[in-house]
């Protein structure tokens, strides 16, 4: 296990070098994201992503979200994206949005009991989004034993983890402690699956069907 605090430009690059490394072989590493840490595994790795659910106490029934570091992944990871989701994702990415869309039925990858969805989000903090940009997508839930509060810290991630964990990368405190929101778009109209650090209303100045729904802020 390492801990790289990514405020020092010199630990930062070695940190990222080295978790390119660490995420390539499969294990898993805790990154910094613009809501709370994440734990994070190379999402094309079934092995991988069954141990970053081992890791959390999760089964197969709560697949992890996947992370990306453009807004291009969207179409390469999801088919059928609605006008409104890329409308959404124009004003939000990067940040706290998470969109469950229909995967691309050609990918061979094996994140849990999806029913044929992924949720995707691309984060607004600079050394997840350059990892992301050399690693490509990456499965990453937030980084805490199932049940209990996420990360806002590298240490507090360190607790909970300790070695299941091959690398950490320390950004410094959270900059949120608010999960992202959650949205539905694998139906003919959006819903809300978890409020968090968006509101319905920031939402639904892009998405006026989110208010017409009736939905409540978080």
């Amino acid at each position: 296990m390492s801990v790289h605090d990514c405020q020092d430009p010199e630990q930062r690059a070695a940190g990222l070098d080295a978790a390119v490394e660490v995420l390539g072989r499969g294990e898993l590493a805790v990154i910094p994201t613009d809501t709370v840490y994440g734990i994070a595994a190379d999402a094309f790795d079934a092995d991988a992503v069954a141990a970053l659910l081992a890791a959390k106490g999760r089964g197969r029934q709560m697949p992890p979200p996947v992370l990306v570091g453009n807004t291009a992944a969207l179409d390469g990871l999801a088919t059928e994206v609605p006008d409104v989701v890329r409308d959404l994702v124009a004003e939000f990415w990067p940040g706290p949005l998470t969109v469950v869309l229909l995967a691309q039925p050609s990918l061979a990858w094996d994140l849990g009991d999806t029913d044929g969805t992924v949720a995707l989000r691309m984060p607004d903090e600079e050394i997840a989004l350059e990892l992301l940009r050399r690693t490509g997508p990456l499965a990453v839930s937030s980084a805490n034993l199932s049940g209990r509060p996420a990360a806002t810290t590298a240490q507090e991630a360190v607790e909970s983890f300790g070695d299941a964990v091959s690398l950490y990368l320390d950004g410094g405190p959270s900059r949120g402690a608010v999960a992202s929101t959650i949205l539905d778009a694998t139906a003919e109209r959006l819903t809300v699956l978890r409020h968090g650090a968006l509101s319905v209303e920031q939402l639904a100045a892009v998405a006026p069907e989110l208010r017409e729904s009736g939905a409540a802020p978080a």
